[in-house]
Parts: structure tokens; C-alpha cells; sequence
């Protein structure tokens, strides 16, 4: 059976964690029973929602890097829970179906009943998940003083109807930031290492950034950043193979990776 994540070690030393949340396209048997798709409309929307080959890049981002970065990978669908959500009435994407767990798909057709209980899943994969994350950055700051939480996705080159705030910018890159998590510091860094692979942007057509609960807006020793990669940079879309561009992008993260103890 997939486990739901998974966190892979990293330098002892590092103070950086790669966290990949929505790459996976597993759903297991169980929780497809809760969706109205048919198994083609399903595959189309994990090619639509899925931030393909993300795990990969930052593997070959953590294997490039000169101080290994520990990995939170989430093994699953964000259509099984999104784990970045808030799983309750503060979340934002609630009023388009897409909260912790999502009723609507991109496109704003129906994926699951309007009145189904998320609680069911939130208790099962959310919560653990939320728990996980939590300790593993209170374990890079018991070791290492510090956590620095990187957290990769991509997105496409045309706003899906999803998209609350979608009518700005869609650059190669956009970084995400997070006014108390993000110092300017890490932020430079990431402008200066991912200017090789296109233009950068700050905060369109996605902002903010990931972190847990327990830590945000209290923990200034946690730091943040968003990094989502325009899909067409380094794949073919919707949901197609890799091209050459990972390469290039695993080396910029491999870099901004390597800059952070500095």
C-alpha cells in the first residue's frame, strides 16, 4: 500500500526541507469511491491538477546539492487531501469546492458530492500529515537552530477556472512569499539562482507559502518560500512527460539549496 508521505533524510547538518505536496496522482481504491468521475475523466483531471514531476526535480535537486536537503513528499493525490489547505472555514478555496477536501475540479465540475463529510479523510491523511511536517521541522530546529522549508509546485501556462487569483503574471518562475516567513535573504538568493531559467516573479499567480500551523506567524526561525515552475519550462502539458528543462531547474534549486547555509 502507497504510504501517505514520506520524509527522506537528509545532512544532518542541513536546515532545509523540500516539501513536495502535490505531485502524486495516487488514489487509493477506497477513496475513489467518493469521486463521480469515470476512470477518464479522473485521469484527466489528476493531468490538469497535478504538479507532475515535482518529486523528481527536487531528487535531483537533493542529489545535486552540496548539503543533502531532507524531503517531505506527499505519496498521494491532492485529490485524496490537499494538505496545504486549512481544513476549516478560513480556507479560502472552500467558496470554489477546492478546500482540505475538494468537492469541484479545475474546471469547476462536480468531483465529489457537495455534501460529503471531509472529516473521514481530513482525520485519516490530514491530520498525520499536518503531525509529520510539524516534527520534522521542530527536529531541524532542535539540530540545526533554523528551518528553512522550500516548497516546490508548478502550475500551468493557462489559468485553469479554478484559479481565485489568476488574472496577473504567469512567469517562467514565481516565488512565493510569506511577509514573516520569508526574509529578503532567501528570497535574493532565489531570484539570483532561478534568473537562468526565465524570468522570475513574486507572488502571481500564486502567493504565499507552507507552513505548519504550530510555527506560522509565531516562529521567526522558520523560513519559507514558495517556488512554483511555469509547466511548459520543463514538461509537456497537460500531464506529459519530462523534457530537458527539469535538468536546468533542478540545478537553480539545487543552487538556492546549497546558498541557504550561507
Amino acid at each position: 500500500m502507497t504510504p501517505s508521505f514520506e520524509l527522506l533524510p537528509g545532512a544532518p547538518d542541513s536546515p532545509v526541507i523540500l516539501h513536495i505536496p502535490h505531485s502524486s496522482r495516487e488514489v487509493p481504491a477506497d477513496v475513489r469511491t467518493g469521486i463521480v468521475l469515470d476512470d477518464t475523466a479522473l485521469e484527466r483531471e489528476l493531468d490538469h491538477i497535478v504538479d507532475a514531476h515535482t518529486a523528481d526535480l527536487a531528487e535531483a535537486a537533493a542529489n545535486a546539492a552540496q548539503l543533502t536537503p531532507w524531503r517531505f513528499v506527499n505519496r498521494l493525490s491532492r485529490l485524496v487531501v490537499d494538505p496545504e489547505r486549512f481544513p476549516d472555514e478560513r480556507e479560502e478555496m472552500l467558496a470554489v469546492g477546492m478546500g482540505a477536501v475538494y468537492t469541484q475540479t479545475t474546471h469547476l465540475t462536480r468531483l465529489r458530492p457537495a455534501d460529503t463529510d471531509p472529516e473521514p479523510l481530513i482525520a485519516r491523511y490530514f491530520r498525520p500529515y499536518a503531525k509529520a511536517m510539524t516534527e520534522a521541522v521542530a527536529d531541524r530546529l532542535a539540530v540545526t537552530g533554523r528551518a528553512v522549508i522550500i516548497d516546490v509546485h508548478s502550475y500551468p501556462t493557462a489559468r485553469l477556472p479554478y484559479e481565485l487569483h489568476g488574472e496577473g503574471p504567469r512567469p517562467p518562475v514565481c516565488l512565493g512569499t510569506d511577509p514573516f516567513h520569508t526574509p529578503s535573504a532567501l528570497l535574493t538568493a532565489a531570484r539570483e539562482v532561478f534568473a537562468a531559467c526565465g524570468e522570475t516573479g513574486l507572488d502571481s499567480p500564486f502567493s504565499g507559502t507552507y507552513v505548519p500551523l504550530e510555527f506560522y506567524g509565531k516562529d521567526p526561525r522558520v523560513s519559507a518560500l514558495m517556488v512554483e515552475i511555469r509547466r511548459d519550462t520543463y514538461m509537456a502539458e497537460p500531464g506529459g512527460p519530462a523534457g530537458p528543462g527539469l535538468t536546468r531547474l533542478a540545478g537553480a534549486l539545487a543552487a538556492l539549496v546549497d546558498a541557504v547555509p550561507h
